[in-house]
C-alpha cells in the first residue's frame, strides 16, 4: 500500500517554475509514486485534494506545501533531503570567476546595467514597486507578472507616458526588443514588420505565420492583455505605435488584441491613421479579421504572396455533438471563441493560462499537468465530438511539449485538431513536434483559425 505525506513549510517561498522543477526532481526518486511541491494557493490545494491528498486545515498562501505519495514510508527522509537540496541549489549565488550574489532589487540591478530594459517577474502584488524603480531610473519595463491590480497598471502606464517610456504588461508574455526575444518569444529573423500586441500568444501566432511566409520583424512590443480595455485606454499601445512609426526599419505595423473596448479600438484606429507608417489592425471580435486573415493582409500590403498554411495529418469524423477547446494561449482561445460563436457551435473552451489557473503555478506552456488532466476527462465524455488544442513553442516554453501530449492523445476516441504555433528555428524543433502529434493521431495546423474551422467542420459532419 502507498503512504501519503503532506507537510507545510512557513517562510519558504520559491517561484512556480522553480517548484515545478523541484517536483520533477522529487518524482524521480525511488519509491515515489507522485509528488507536488508548490505554494499553498487555493488552486494548488484544490489540485492536491483531487489527487487524494489530505490538506492541513492551517494551510495558507504563505506556506510551501510538500505532498508526496510513497510506495513505503521509509522513503520520506530521502524526499525531504531532495526538496531541501533542490531549493538550496535554486538559490545559489551566480557562479563566475568570483562568487557574486545576484541583485535583490531592480534599483541594485540597474546600478550594474544602467539603461537596460527591465523584466519584472515577481508575485503580482510586488510587481508595481519594481516597475516604478525601473521607470524612475529612465528605463522601459516588461512586467511578466500577472495578478497586478488594474489601478496599479494605469498608474504605471501614466507615469511611463509622462516620461516617454514604455510599460510592456502586466501579464506580458512575449516581446522582441532590439532583436532579443523576451518571455515566451519565438526565434524570428529581422524584417520590415513591427508588432504591437495586447496579447502574448496572439503575437506568437503572427510571428509564426510571418516566419512561414519568409517575413521577419523589426520589433514586437507586448503591452499586456488589458491595455485596450476601457480602464487602461490603450496607454502603452499609443507609445508603442509611436515608436514603430519612428523606426526606419519598420515599413508596416500590425496591432493585435483580444476583443477590445469599442471606444478604445475606435480611438486607437483614429490615432493609427495619423501615423506615417501604415497600420493593419487585428482586433479580435465578431465581424473582424482573425489573426491569420490579418497576417495575410500584412503580406498583401508588403506586395508579397500569401502562402498555403501548412496542415499535417488528417483526423476522422466527430464522435459527439460538442467541441472542447483546451488552450494554453488566451488569445488563441478568444479567437476560437469568436469563430465558434459565429458558427453557432456547441463549444466549451478553456484557457489554462488564465489567472484562475496560474496562481502559484507555472504557466501551462511550462507545466501542462492541469490541461492533461482535463484532456482525459473530456476525451471520456460521450458528448465530446472533437477536441481542439494549441501547442505554443519558443524560448521559455516547455522543452518538448509533444513528449507528454502525444502519449495522452494516442488512442483517444474523439478526433483531435491541434494548432502548433512556432517557427522553424524554435528550440523545440517545430517539425519534430508536429510529427510526434501526427503520429499520435492528431491533425496539426500552423494557423489557429484554420485549426478551429477544421474542428468546426468535423463537428458539422465534414470529415
Amino acid at each position: 500500500m502507498s503512504t501519503d505525506h503532506v507537510e507545510l513549510r512557513a517562510g519558504a517561498y520559491a517561484d512556480s517554475v522553480t517548484l515545478l522543477q523541484v517536483s520533477r526532481q522529487v518524482q524521480q526518486l525511488p519509491g515515489v509514486v507522485t509528488a507536488q511541491v508548490a505554494m499553498a494557493t487555493p488552486l494548488n490545494l484544490e489540485v492536491l485534494q483531487r489527487m487524494g491528498f489530505a490538506i492541513p486545515a492551517d494551510a495558507t498562501v504563505n506556506h510551501l506545501v510538500v505532498a508526496v505519495r510513497l510506495d513505503a514510508a521509509d522513503g520520506l527522509d530521502a524526499v525531504r533531503a531532495e526538496v531541501g537540496r533542490a531549493l538550496t541549489e535554486s538559490r545559489r549565488a551566480v557562479a563566475g570567476p568570483s562568487e557574486e550574489a545576484p541583485p535583490r532589487t531592480t534599483g541594485s540591478a540597474l546600478r550594474r546595467e544602467p539603461g537596460a530594459v527591465v523584466l519584472v517577474s515577481v508575485p503580482g502584488t510586488s510587481a508595481a514597486v519594481e516597475a516604478v524603480d525601473a521607470l524612475e531610473a529612465g528605463c522601459d519595463v516588461m512586467v511578466f507578472s500577472d495578478h497586478v491590480p488594474v489601478e496599479q497598471e494605469v498608474a504605471l502606464k501614466t507615469l511611463a507616458a509622462e516620461r516617454g517610456l514604455l510599460v510592456m504588461g502586466p501579464d506580458c508574455g512575449t516581446a522582441v526588443v532590439d532583436g532579443v526575444g523576451l518571455g515566451f518569444a519565438n526565434v524570428v529573423a529581422p524584417g520590415p514588420v513591427g508588432i504591437v500586441a495586447a496579447s502574448g500568444t496572439g503575437c506568437q501566432q503572427v510571428l509564426a505565420l510571418l516566419d512561414h511566409a519568409g517575413v521577419g520583424v523589426a520589433a514586437a512590443y507586448g503591452v499586456g492583455g488589458r491595455d485596450l480595455s476601457g480602464a487602461v485606454g490603450g496607454l502603452s499601445t499609443r507609445t508603442a505605435l509611436g515608436r514603430l512609426d519612428a523606426d526606419p526599419a519598420v515599413r508596416l505595423a500590425l496591432l493585435v488584441s483580444k476583443p477590445p473596448a469599442e471606444e478604445v479600438a475606435a480611438a486607437l484606429t483614429s490615432y493609427a491613421h495619423g501615423l506615417g507608417t501604415p497600420v493593419v489592425t487585428a482586433l479580435l471580435g465578431p465581424g473582424r479579421p482573425d489573426l491569420t486573415a490579418a497576417t495575410e493582409e500584412v503580406l498583401r500590403r508588403l506586395g508579397l504572396p500569401v502562402p498555403e498554411w501548412p496542415v499535417a495529418g488528417r483526423t476522422g469524423a466527430a464522435t459527439g455533438s460538442r467541441l472542447h477547446g483546451l488552450f494554453v494561449g488566451g488569445t488563441l482561445k478568444e479567437e476560437a471563441a469568436v469563430l465558434c460563436a459565429e458558427a453557432g457551435a456547441d463549444a466549451t473552451l478553456v484557457d489554462f493560462g488564465d489567472d484562475d489557473y496560474t496562481e502559484g503555478r507555472a504557466h501551462p506552456m511550462i507545466d501542462p499537468s492541469l490541461r492533461l488532466e482535463r484532456l482525459a476527462e473530456v476525451a471520456a465524455d460521450p458528448e465530446t465530438g472533437v477536441i481542439l488544442l494549441d501547442v505554443v513553442l519558443g524560448h521559455g516554453a516547455e522543452d518538448d511539449p509533444a513528449a507528454s501530449l502525444a502519449p495522452a492523445l494516442a488512442g483517444l476516441r474523439p478526433p483531435v485538431v491541434v494548432a502548433v504555433v512556432g517557427t522553424a528555428h524554435d528550440p523545440q524543433d517545430r517539425d519534430r513536434q508536429v510529427a510526434a502529434l501526427v503520429g499520435a493521431g492528431a491533425e496539426v495546423h500552423l494557423s489557429n483559425a484554420g485549426a478551429t474551422r477544421r474542428a468546426l467542420s468535423l463537428l458539422g459532419g465534414t470529415a
